[in-house]
């Protein structure tokens, strides 16, 4: 069989599994190693499958991925999200949206030491959403800044997801990061801009609040030294060449686990919910970086996206035409799989194609980052939404859709500008002299 067909006909047999409800990391697994038995034998396909988890296991910056896990679930547990808000809210809160305000910059300032999209909107639904609905703000604006907000999970640096990217993609980890910090200002300005939007419109959607005294705002900074510490010594350890990834992983989890004991909360039910919770994470991503990989090696050799390239080229299309394309098949797929899967199911084929085009490999990742995250709240289908419907199931999801409304219409904005600059994102890791091929 033609190596073009079988590739296509092994995409084909990947999604069935996939419809048929076979965890995604195990349906790519299987394609890949079939795929492989017909390209280049039994015996070549059965090394690749049995050394590929080995190969992985031992790569020291996918170790970072459970760590930053770690460190986001202490965090978490230590109540730092809280003390971001209280934060936010004595300089902001009293503007009129003010409190939709101050939770996406929390979203934004937890995103810094969670690096989860749904762990930050699950956690400032309980932070934030009371606040907001005791001050007679509509549900609608309240959970809709928290579903947007949390999406800021997996593009504030350090962020996993962005970690995994460069961990596949052979780019350095450091200048994705460093790429990623002006657009995610971006993002936060935008979603503010739309929050003082719509209160003009509609003033009834949020009340102004009172002016928090200077005498009452100091205790709140005060309150507040914990999360700004740990985000001042992980991502300033970074960027200022102090640690590598993977040690600024292990330092952020200390810190989260001596400020969990700090607080008083450091014990075994804790300790026993926060590990169970980082297992069974590391272990989902594990399982799907095993399969990708396989499957990887699978589409590699059939030579699909060379021929795909070839194909764009003599049709036609130029690529600004493609990244549309791609960007609007991101969001359906961001809106369908888990953030993790909807990157690496395509990763295979997207990523040497957009190489192929021209493209900065530093600023696809990005934009592709930035286009799954939108995927998760666009309606009817975002994953976040659903997440947030389950744990107040009396705010009906035709209200969570309304509200996600303006801010699923400024992410396109933001999302068409850094697309339309990429010296947005590229211009500090250049500036810092990184390497950004």
């Amino acid at each position: 069989m033609d190596p073009i067909t079988l590739g296509s006909l092994g995409i084909v047999f990947m999604f069935i599994l996939i419809a048929l409800h076979v965890p995604i990391g195990i349906a790519m697994a299987v394609a890949g190693f079939f795929g492989l038995w017909a390209m280049i034998g039994i015996e070549g396909a059965t090394n690749i499958f049995a050394t590929t988890p080995t190969d992985l296991l031992v790569h020291q910056s996918l170790a970072a991925i459970p760590m930053f896990l770690l460190m986001g679930s202490f965090a978490s547990a230590a109540g730092l999200s809280g003390d971001l808000y209280r934060l936010f809210h004595g300089f902001v809160g009293h503007y009129r949206g003010g409190l939709a305000m101050a939770t996406v910059a929390g979203c934004g300032g937890f995103g810094a030491v969670c690096g989860s999209s749904i762990a930050t909107a699950s956690t400032f639904m309980r932070v934030a959403l009371p606040e907001m609905l005791d001050r007679k703000y509509k549900p609608s604006l309240a959970i809709g800044c928290i579903a947007a907000g949390g999406t800021l999970g997996i593009l504030i640096p350090p962020s996993n997801l962005m970690l995994l990217y460069g961990v596949l993609t052979e780019q350095f980890v450091i200048a994705l990061f460093t790429a990623a910090i002006i657009p995610g200002l971006i993002s936060i300005a935008i979603y503010f801009i739309a929050i003082a939007i719509l209160v003009r419109v509609r003033p009834d959607m949020a009340p102004s609040g009172a002016r928090l005294a200077w005498a009452r705002r100091l205790p709140v900074i005060a309150g507040a030294w914990g999360v700004i510490v740990m985000v001042f010594v992980v991502s300033g350890g970074i960027y200022g060449g102090v640690f590598t990834v993977l040690e600024a992983a292990a330092v952020g989890c200390i810190f989260a686990i001596l400020f969990t004991w700090y607080r008083g909360k450091l014990n075994w039910p804790t300790v026993r919910r926060v590990l169970g919770q980082t297992a069974a994470t590391t272990g989902f991503i594990y399982i799907i970086i095993f399969g990708a990989n396989i499957f990887s090696a699978f589409i590699t050799i059939t030579q699909l996206p060379e021929a795909l390239a070839g194909g764009i080229r003599d049709a036609g299309l130029s690529p600004p035409m493609v990244l549309f394309l791609l960007l609007v098949m991101y969001i359906v797929l961001g809106a369908i799989f888990d953030t993790v899967a909807a990157m690496i199911i395509t990763l295979p084929v997207v990523f040497p194609l957009m190489i192929d085009l021209g493209y900065n490999p530093i600023w696809w990742g990005v934009i592709n980052i930035m286009v799954i995250e939108i995927g998760q709240t666009t309606p009817p289908i975002g994953i976040i939404p659903f997440v947030l419907h389950g744990m107040r199931p009396d705010i009906p999801l035709q209200t969570i859709f309304y509200g996600i409304g303006p801010f699923f219409a400024a992410d396109l904005i933001r999302l068409a500008i850094v697309a339309s600059f990429p010296p947005l994102a590229l211009w500090l890791p250049e500036f810092l002299g990184m390497s950004l091929l």
